[in-house]
Order: C-alpha cells, then structure tokens, then sequence
C-alpha cells in the first residue's frame, strides 16, 4: 500500500509540474506573436494549427497507449516539448513560429491521454477514481494560479527569448524526473454487460452514446475555455497590459477552479449531472460577461469555478461508460475532442472578433450543446455501471 502511494504521488508531482511549466507560457504567447507583425487573425490561425496537430497526436497515442503502455508516451513527449520551446527562442517570423506551435501541440497530444490513463490505474473504483482527478486538479489549478504569474513576471525581468529557454530547460529536468520515478500500475476494473469484453478501436468508442454525449459537453467546454485563452492575453495587446496583469486576470479563474476541486464531497454526485449543471454555469457567466453585467474579474472566478466542476467528471464518466481495455482510446478520444474544441474557437474567434463579440458565440455553443445532450440523454436507455 505504501509503495502504491508513493508511485501515485510521482504521478501527481510529474503533471503538476508540467501542467505549472505549460501555463507559464499563456500570457505570453499572444503578445510573442504579436511582437512578430502576427495579426489577430494569423495568431488564432496558430492556436488552431496546435490545437489540430494535438488532435492528431490525441488520436494516434490512443491505441499506441494502449498497446505499448504509459510511461514511454508521457517520457518522449516532455523532452520533445522541451526542444520545442527552447527552439521558440530562435524563431524568426511568425510562420517559425506556427511550425514550432504546432509541432509542440503535436507532441503534448501523445501526453495528456497517457498521463490520464496511468492515472486512472491508481483507482479501485470510479468514486477513488474521481477523488484522484479532483487531486490532480487542484494540483493543475494551483499551476493554473502560478504558472500564469511567474511567466508574466519572467518576461518583465528577463525578456520573452528567455524565458522560452526558462521554460524548455525545465521541462528538460521534468523529463529526467519522470524517467527515474514513474511507474505504471493497472489497477481499475470496470465492467459494462453491454460492451462485454470487445476491446474494439476507436469506431467502438464512438458507439457508446453515453460517451458521445460527455464528449459533446466537453466540446462546448473547451470551446468556451479556448475562447477565454485567446481573448484575454489579447488585452495585452489591445489595452496596453503588461503580461502580469494578464497571468493575475487568469488566476482569477483558477482560483474559482480550486475552490471547487477542494470539494471531495462533490465527487459523490453523478457525473453526467455536474457536466450539465458545469456548462449550463459556465454559458450563464459568458451571457453575463457579453452583456458586461459584472466586472471581469469577478465572470472569471464564477467561470473558473463551474469549470472545476466539470473536469473531475469528465475524466469520471470516461471510466464509468468505458471498459479498462478501451480506456486509452477513450481518453485519447476526449483529448481529441478538446482539441477540436480550442481549434474552432482559436480560429473563429480570431474571424471575428471585430465584428461580434466571441463571448456571445461561446455562449450559444455552450446553450445547443445543453439542448441537444440533454435531449439525446432523455431518449436514450439507462445502463448500470457495476463497480468491482
């Protein structure tokens, strides 16, 4: 038993370090670009060209993931990261740039399915397995709250180059570290009367409606988060805000997200009712935030804080309604889907934000996909998920 806590703390050390060295570069990247002539269109032309090569690589690690185990796939990407973002400080123009984005977001797309699926062998059933996901979400929102302000202050007192090479070197050491401590344990046994025991591919993954309905929640999510990633660097730009005041508007969010992922209790209510009661918040706080009723600060904690709502049960509802054989496609997939999410909003947002208000798009992306999930959801049979 000590072993196994020992072995998952590594597990929850290697993601939060990573997930604190990824978030320093948010407020950045914006105003990076900007600084090479990219226009507000081009630049969410590259957060929508990484966020489809992490589609890509989302897809492919899935059933690699599953066949050839974790840790291979969550070692290789960190030190592939890590050459990316050292190379960011040699960039040259802005096209260097959409090539070293997107072959970032390539090989961060292998990490995220693995790193969940290690994860979830440290779990006996799906309640530990949603107090874990709650643990490794505090743990990514306490980087969510950090990561934003030492990049921001980084920039201000060492320049954005290197604080590129900053960020490529420690995720360089975050790589040695998961080399020398992680290791893969399978724990979770889940069983589905309905799915048997076909491993199938991804095609069988697509078949469950349950799924389909948590992977179209997670769309609207990460449509609405890709929107708030692109508009609020931009303020630094448009508005004359330094890259601090960005990082401290996204804590605000973060902080709202740990407020709720400090909630154990919250693990014990379905997930399928805290994805919807999650989205439906988040599609009232964009109203709210078109509409300019409340300050920003303030739309981004309430935001931040359905959002934490939301995760533990996604990762959650994975593990409910997918067999143990099928969980890497299945993470794989939801990654996948996340990353569809940010392309669309990257790209349109980036279209036009000129001519309407994004906030406003997100919010009715947020609302269709409630109406039809939650029309899907009353016409379609209920299963039992039995717990082993």
């Amino acid at each position: 038993m000590r072993e196994t806590t020992v072995d998952k703390l590594h597990i929850f050390i290697v993601m939060f370090f990573i997930s604190l060295i990824m978030r320093m570069q948010v407020p950045i990247f914006t105003p990076f670009a900007a600084g090479f002539g990219a226009s507000s269109l081009f630049i969410g032309v590259i957060l929508s060209f990484t966020s489809f090569a992490n589609l890509t690589g989302n897809l492919i690690a899935g059933p690699l993931v599953d066949r050839f185990g974790k840790k291979i796939f969550v070692i290789l990407p960190i030190f592939a990261a890590s050459g990316f973002f050292i190379a960011h400080g040699f960039a040259g123009d802005s096209m260097d740039l959409l090539l070293l984005h997107g072959l970032n977001g390539l090989a961060l797309g292998f990490f995220i399915p693995a790193a969940f699926t290690l994860l979830s062998g440290y779990a006996k059933n799906s309640r530990q397995q949603g107090k874990n996901i709650a643990i490794n979400g505090i743990l990514s929102t306490i980087a969510s709250i950090i990561g934003p302000l030492v990049g921001g202050k980084l920039v201000e007192v060492i320049g954005f180059v290197n604080t590129y090479y900053f960020i490529g070197v420690a995720l360089l050491v975050g790589g040695v570290y998961a080399i020398m401590f992680l290791r893969e344990r399978q724990m979770v046994v889940v069983h589905h009367p309905q799915q048997g025991s076909d491993s199938g591919g991804l095609t069988e993954v697509l078949k469950s409606p349950q799924l389909l309905m948590v992977y179209g929640i997670g769309f609207a999510v990460m449509y609405i988060h890709g929107v708030i990633i692109y508009e609020i660097p931009y303020l630094a730009v448009e508005q004359g805000l330094s890259t601090f005041n960005t990082g401290q508007l996204f804590s605000y969010f973060s902080i709202g997200t740990f407020l709720t992922l400090s909630l154990f209790f919250i693990n014990r209510f379905d997930s399928f009712k805290r994805l919807m009661t999650g989205l439906f918040g988040m599609s009232m706080c964009l109203f709210a935030l078109f509409n300019s009723f409340y300050s920003l600060p303030i739309l981004l904690f309430f935001i931040g804080l359905f959002f934490g709502l939301i995760m533990p049960a996604m990762a959650t509802a994975i593990t409910e309604y997918a067999a143990r054989d099928m969980q890497g496609r299945a993470f794989a997939f939801m990654s996948a889907v996340y990353s569809l999410g940010i392309i669309l909003s990257s790209f349109i947002t980036g279209a036009i934000r000129e001519t309407i208000s994004p906030y406003f798009i997100a919010f009715l992306i947020g609302m269709l996909a409630l109406t039809i999930v939650g029309y899907v959801k009353l016409r379609t049979p209920q299963t039992v998920t039995q717990q082993i």
